[in-house]
């Protein structure tokens, strides 16, 4: 049976702070985020808090934080609800080993993998049907950024990767700088907020109120010093995550530093 969805809500502007592991993690690795859970167990926190991880882990990841405020999911997800599509993950079967969301469109799928805006808004919907809340990446490469081309290039994906038959169901977006991920370099404050200001009027001249609603999480070498001013930033409503979540330490840190 399909999750119940989650509806967007004026509650989804409480930050929602996501751990991306990407390929990394093996058993071992479930002490980490039964670490984070109970860490949030003893010292709740207003944003939403979720780990994004590798399939092979979901379910054992979902056992362990049971009962507690740690959101588990998936880091991608197959269009189809089933069928012949050998070594992918449907969002049913990611729904049955305990996730509740699932990153689609990162930009590391859609260089490597060439995945097209119209394939992203595909996942996007399989996964709103799985009860599944979305996480939707755009993001520029560095050439496009100094070509002048960012926010054409961004507002494109956003309008073709988007669930236009979302139908009230919870999704959020994350803005991902190519050119920033996993180099240490952060945007400035007002590049941030001329790209979130940007998305915003996508999502609300696609969706119209309730696009108003939806989270845009910024990721690109996100840490504990840099955190808090990104959260400050206008229309930033969360963090994507990425090598610093495979640390319950450093994610708590940045969750702490959220606050």
């Amino acid at each position: 049976m399909p999750l119940k969805p989650v509806r967007l809500e004026p509650i989804a502007f409480c930050p929602l702070l996501v751990g991306n592991w990407k390929m990394n993690g093996l058993g071992s690795a479930v002490a980490e985020a039964r670490e984070v859970a109970e860490a949030l167990r003893a010292e709740p926190v207003r944003a939403r808090v979720a780990i994004c991880a590798p399939a092979t882990l979901i379910e054992r990841l979902a056992r362990a934080v049971k009962g507690s405020a740690l959101i588990i999911g998936g880091e991608d997800v197959h269009p189809e609800a089933s069928g012949a599509f050998t070594g992918d993950v449907s969002a049913a079967m990611l729904a049955d080993a305990g996730a509740r969301m699932v990153i689609v469109g990162h930009s590391e799928r859609r260089q490597a993998y060439g995945e097209t805006n119209a394939l992203v808004a595909h996942k996007a919907m399989a996964a709103l049907r799985g009860g599944l809340e979305p996480i939707i990446c755009v993001g520029e490469t560095l050439a496009e950024r100094e070509g002048g081309h960012a926010l054409d290039v961004v507002c494109r994906q956003a309008r073709g990767s988007a669930p236009l038959a979302s139908d009230g169901m919870a999704f959020s977006l994350a803005y991902e700088p190519i050119w920033a991920i996993g180099g240490g370099q952060i945007p400035t404050r007002n590049q941030i907020e001329e790209m979130h200001g940007a998305l915003r009027e996508v999502l609300i001249e696609m969706f119209g109120v309730p696009g108003g609603v939806v989270p845009i999480l910024y990721g690109g070498s996100v840490d504990q010093g840099s955190v808090a001013n990104v959260l400050k930033a206008r229309e930033v409503g969360g963090a994507l995550i990425g090598r610093a979540s495979l640390s319950a330490t450093e994610f708590l840190s940045i969750v702490r530093a959220a606050e």
